[in-house]
């Protein structure tokens, strides 16, 4: 079960320790990124945009996401297909989780092929693709097979999306420029490391002159995209504007995306966490949602089990929204966003899958293209904030070191007028002198 936020510090950190180990040409992230207000550079976005982006939700964004798969589904429909759920998924792929030899026979008895087969030794597990056949439909290939293995894990090879809300020009005025903190702000991470699981990275730009980065996937080829590149920012970056939670810290990313409609799906979040436990990297950011899946609950078991701290955002689908995964499989730190004023974002998902709040609004990272800056808004950008915040407690991965991490970070929250933990900022706020005030770069 998801641990309970209501327990104290202690006892959630007794809860993580006990955790058992598991047996164990599009570009999905700018999907959830809608395009900025207004035209014209850092010129050109009206006053009331500026207002509208700072402090309110930013369109109806309960709608933002599903209305975004359903267009991805519409644009790919040779590529991807919709479960009964209506989450998308890699069209006509099932995922089956360490099956044995008489499950693959069973599955080859049903015309089901083995499209890949990957083995993630640090996690004792292996990830096997099957592929359905023509006319057949994906859904009831997977009952089947269900039923054929009662005690096998197998499921559709879902999609997931970024979460963020938005980006805007950055240099609008803020609501309230006095509460970025740089006096508060760590210095150098040198040594350190951190892992992020998201889009590619622009390495080219200016805040990462001086950042080491390690990159995996894509077959080794480059596919920069603007919300990895954003959240890798807030990581590591450095530049004469701006500074993000942990420069200077080695930075181990993984494209899964590479600029592919089948991009984002659970076999290459379990890839890129295959490749982060050979690491033995401590804490991993997952700025993504999506549905529950078989695989992605069993990888994540896996690495809570081995000690690995998962930083994951809840989502923006709206504080009435079911849970989004995998901030909320158990053992992930879930976290959402607050406005500059320690609000939190009326979009944010809520229950007791949220552990922390960070900063996630009235704030700017790194952009591709022109202004080299953005407004970005939503739990993606607050999520990587905590993750540098943790990785100093958890440089590689341990049990108890993990508890310990999270129960001194939640000794460090602050919650409005001391209130009790909640299912809307968890323990409460973290890293509020990191957000770079949008005023600073106009």
């Amino acid at each position: 079960m998801k641990p309970n936020h209501f327990l104290p510090p202690a006892l959630f950190a007794a809860c993580l320790l006990g955790w058992p180990a598991a047996h164990a040409q599009l570009r999905l992230p700018s999907l959830n990124l809608p395009q900025p207000l207004g035209q014209g550079g850092l010129n050109g976005l009206a006053r009331p945009a500026e207002r509208l982006l700072d402090r309110v939700v930013p369109g109806d964004l309960r709608a933002l996401r599903p209305g975004q798969l359903e267009t991805l589904l519409q644009r790919h429909p040779d590529l991807l297909e919709a479960d009964p759920r209506g989450e998308p998924a890699v069209r006509g792929e099932i995922l089956a989780n360490s099956p044995s030899d008489a499950a693959l026979r069973a599955a080859a008895g049903m015309g089901l092929v083995v499209a890949r087969q990957e083995r993630f030794e640090e996690l004792g597990e292996t990830l096997v693709t099957l592929r359905v056949p023509a006319g057949v439909s994906t859904a009831s290939a997977l009952e089947r097979l269900r039923a054929l293995d009662p005690a096998g894990s197998y499921d559709f090879n879902h999609i997931y999306t970024g979460s963020a809300s938005g980006m805007a020009p950055a240099g609008s005025a803020s609501a309230s420029a006095g509460v970025d903190a740089a006096a508060s702000r760590p210095g150098a991470q040198r040594g350190l490391a951190l892992g992020l699981v998201d889009s590619g990275v622009d390495v080219a730009h200016e805040v990462f002159a001086g950042s080491a980065i390690e990159r995996h996937g894509c077959g080794g080829a480059s596919h920069p995209a603007p919300h990895g590149t954003a959240v890798a920012a807030l990581m590591v970056g450095e530049s004469g504007r701006f500074r993000g939670a942990a420069p200077g810290a080695r930075l181990y990313a993984a494209d899964i995306y590479c600029d592919s409609p089948t991009g984002g799906s659970a076999a290459t979040i379990a890839d890129a966490l295959g490749w982060m436990a050979k690491q033995k990297i401590g804490v991993i950011n997952i700025s993504l949602v999506g549905p529950a899946n078989a695989t992605l609950e069993r990888v994540v078991a896996a690495m809570v089990g081995r000690g690995h701290l998962l930083v994951a955002a809840v989502g923006n689908d709206g504080p009435a929204a079911p849970p989004l995964y995998p901030a909320s499989y158990p053992g992930v730190v879930g976290v959402t966003g607050v406005d500059a004023r320690g609000r939190p974002l009326p979009e944010a998902g809520r229950g007791p899958q949220v552990m922390f709040a960070a900063p996630g609004s009235q704030m700017v990272s790194a952009a591709i293209g022109s202004p080299p800056y953005r407004q970005v808004r939503g739990t993606s950008f607050a999520a990587p904030l905590v993750a540098a915040l943790l990785a100093p407690s958890l440089p590689t991965p341990g049990r108890p070191e993990a508890a310990r991490a999270v129960e001194a970070l939640a000794k460090a929250a602050t919650r409005p007028d001391n209130a009790a933990v909640s299912n809307i900022v968890g323990h409460g706020v973290v890293g509020a002198g990191l957000r770079i005030d949008p005023a600073r770069l106009r």
